[in-house]
């Protein structure tokens, strides 16, 4: 059974006697599943928050009550019309004083990655306004962004602009394909997560202070996942998973020709793809193209989390053939590679980003290079080929998953900072 995680609905004080609240601000709320599972022990902690969203979630990828309560009191800022943005705007000198024209300043000058991303950071400012406003009679203790794009600039100039201190997790798409304002954000962070060791490096060298660095990684709660691989039945073809939204840079175009690179060596094999996106017409036609359509099935539908272990058990090994996307988007560190390790699959994914964190390769499962599909097929046939080599990396890769990226402790130090943050005074 997973955990089931209380709720703290008692406001923390500090010495003062003042109420305390962290305050999230993410891009679609509940609809970014890690959004729900790190609030979850958030709140099993006893850490109070309010969750903000720029924008009402576009699906959902839980079914649980929680979820859904967590959603229902969400604040969300759009649909906010450019004429309430422009009046709090020119409210916002009498609200706010001088920090709103240190905030201006910031925006109107401060390093900026392009011209776009300048005018774009004016309009955040004004959406900034209009919710710092609505916050004013709130308790806000400290604002925290998940994901450091657009939510992280309103984040950025609401906290500036409350006089309150600020931090954020960065992740993929935020850092690269739509980096924006970051040395700015790097440098006002009270404190900033890294999700990897990757993620620790990038950040100095883009000129953070290494104390504010705090390696916190993007878990699961294992509990919800126990090992569940199949014993293959005489006969039956080898069967390889994957999952995960239909985007480029989830590299299923790559296992789709490794698929085919296996076929051509008569591999006895089928692979099962779960998710939907905006890829999935384009990848169906390369199956179709590649006379695929026996031995590679595409679901169309995402998997929602409680669905994840009985999806895991139809399989013999889990692939994530992740690359770097040619709009500059790229994972992290995939919470599905370690939902199918936990569930007791080898796992074999590419040398990117923060996946060598979790795929220590040869021991906790296989690494390839990215875009090498010959190499991706060499390694999925090589568990089938050698299947106590495979079991063994099974069996440790659910312990890595266990020990390193369990929920109830891989959050730690994130929660460590907030804590600090509540004990500060006002």
């Amino acid at each position: 059974m997973p955990r089931l995680y209380a709720i703290a609905t008692v406001p923390a004080k500090n010495d003062t006697g003042a109420d305390l609240m962290i305050h999230y601000m993410t891009t679609n709320g509940v609809g970014d599943a890690w959004v729900g599972n790190e609030l979850r022990v958030v709140k099993a902690k006893g850490i109070p928050f309010a969750l903000n969203a720029l924008n009402p979630p576009r699906q959902s990828y839980f079914a649980s009550d929680d979820i859904a309560e967590m959603a229902r009191d969400t604040y969300e800022i759009y649909p906010l019309s450019a004429f309430a943005a422009v009046l709090a705007f020119a409210a916002a000198p009498l609200r706010f004083g001088p920090r709103f024209f240190g905030a201006l300043w910031n925006a109107l000058t401060g390093p900026r990655e392009s011209f776009r991303n300048r005018v774009v950071g004016l309009w955040h400012l004004m959406v900034a306004c209009h919710w710092a406003a609505a916050l004013r009679n709130r308790e806000v203790h400290h604002i925290h962004s998940q994901w450091i794009h657009s939510a992280g600039t309103v984040a950025m100039y609401g906290a500036w602009l409350l006089d309150r201190p600020f931090s954020f997790t960065g992740h993929a798409a935020d850092l690269f394909r739509e980096r924006c304002a970051l040395k700015d954000k790097i440098r006002r962070a009270a404190f900033i997560i890294c999700i990897s060791e990757f993620h620790r490096q990038f950040y100095t060298d883009e000129g953070a202070d290494p104390a504010k660095l705090h390696v916190a990684y993007c878990g699961i709660d294992t509990s919800h996942f126990s090992p569940r691989r199949r014993t293959r039945p005489d006969g039956a073809p080898f069967h390889i998973l994957s999952s995960g939204r239909l985007v480029e840079k989830k590299g299923f175009h790559i296992l789709i020709q490794a698929c085919g690179l296996m076929k051509e060596r008569g591999f006895d094999f089928r692979c099962t793809i779960a998710g939907s996106g905006p890829l999935e017409a384009e990848l169906r036609a390369q199956i179709t193209a590649a006379g695929l359509e026996d031995q590679v099935q595409m679901t169309g539908e995402a998997l929602k989390q409680e669905d994840i272990p009985g999806f895991m058990e139809q399989g013999d090994a889990y692939t994530l053939a992740c690359v770097w996307a040619s709009d500059n988007d790229v994972d992290g560190l995939p919470q599905m590679l370690m939902e199918a390790m936990a569930c007791g699959l080898p796992a074999v994914s590419t040398q990117l980003v923060g996946i060598p964190d979790l795929i220590l390769d040869g021991e906790t499962g296989l690494l390839v290079p990215p875009e090498d599909a010959t190499a991706l097929a060499d390694a999925l046939m090589r568990l089938e080929k050698d299947p106590d080599f495979a079991t063994r990396l099974a069996q440790q890769g659910r312990e890595r998953v266990v020990q390193v990226f369990d929920l109830d402790t891989c959050l730690d130090p994130l929660l460590d900072r907030f804590r600090a943050q509540l004990e500060r005074p006002l």
